[in-house]
């Protein structure tokens, strides 16, 4: 089983034309002494957010803790990301390896907010070749033994929950996951009914993953969201602004338009899944 990353897309240059976004009146939507999502970017006028339970998934996405304004996207290996397409920057380590790429941020992401709460069953990612990786198998002491595209559990390991083989079993999934394997794993939606947590994502080579971090509702049922990601090679998940609607970014609406367009990347419409 051969290792795997997030693909490299081509990256794009020059101005990026709007492409029927509605006009919206001009606010202050960055508040740079906030230092978490929600605090960080306020909604524009006319739209609230949608008020998740406190100990959900799309609770913690929009609470994640934020590096301070004007911080810079960082590669793992300490240099700084040239190209200027993101907004804020999460405060998470991502360590020295060249592991954690985009389908890997998600990974990441969901894994954290599940260890928090302690709910260790609910950590499981499937590789490339299939095979089920649940972390209250590898908790026990179990490792998994890669012989070509074959894979098996072992017990090679002391059980142990810390949050060192925790970050262990991270890189391990980081090494043998990617967009592919993470697409097979997750369900179409419906882009009409967006959620905190769901994931645009195209598996395969080239492909890619964005995450919806927030979303707000205006009183005609339209909606905006908000989107992170990470790339190539591991950097920094940094929250994205919209290429296509200055007055609107980093915020990102629904359109007629069959296509979400972000910085590096372009997806369908019909490239969103959720858990």
């Amino acid at each position: 089983m051969t290792l795997t990353s997030c693909a490299q897309a081509p990256e794009k240059g020059g101005t990026v034309e709007t492409r029927g976004a509605r006009k919206i009146p001009k606010a202050k939507i960055i508040n740079e002494q906030g230092m978490t999502v929600v605090t960080r970017f306020n909604t524009p006028p006319g739209f609230i957010r949608i008020e998740p339970g406190n100990n959900s998934f799309a609770f913690y996405l929009r609470n994640l803790p934020l590096k301070p304004a004007g911080s810079k996207v960082h590669y793992y290996d300490g240099t700084i990301k040239g190209s200027d397409v993101y907004d804020a920057v999460i405060d998470m380590d991502i360590g020295d390896k060249n592991l954690q790429q985009c389908a890997d941020a998600v990974i990441r992401l969901r894994a954290e907010y599940f260890y928090s709460l302690k709910e260790y069953e609910m950590i499981s990612f499937s590789l490339t070749n299939g095979f089920k990786v649940d972390y209250t198998e590898w908790m026990k002491g179990k490792r998994v033994a890669v012989n070509g595209n074959k894979t098996s559990w072992i017990k090679s390991s002391e059980p142990s929950n810390t949050y060192k083989d925790f970050r262990n079993y991270l890189e391990f999934i980081f090494n043998y996951a990617g967009t592919l394997s993470l697409s097979k794993s997750l369900k179409p939606k419906d882009i009409k009914s967006i959620s905190i947590g769901d994931v645009f994502i195209l598996g395969g080579s080239p492909g890619h993953a964005v995450i919806v971090i927030d979303v707000a509702e205006n009183k005609k049922g339209e909606k905006i969201f908000l989107l992170a990601q990470s790339y190539m090679p591991a950097q920094d998940i940094h929250l994205l602004i919209n290429p296509v609607n200055n007055t609107l970014s980093p915020w990102y609406e629904l359109s007629e338009t069959a296509f979400i367009e972000t910085p590096e990347y372009t997806f369908n419409n019909d490239e969103l899944k959720r858990w």
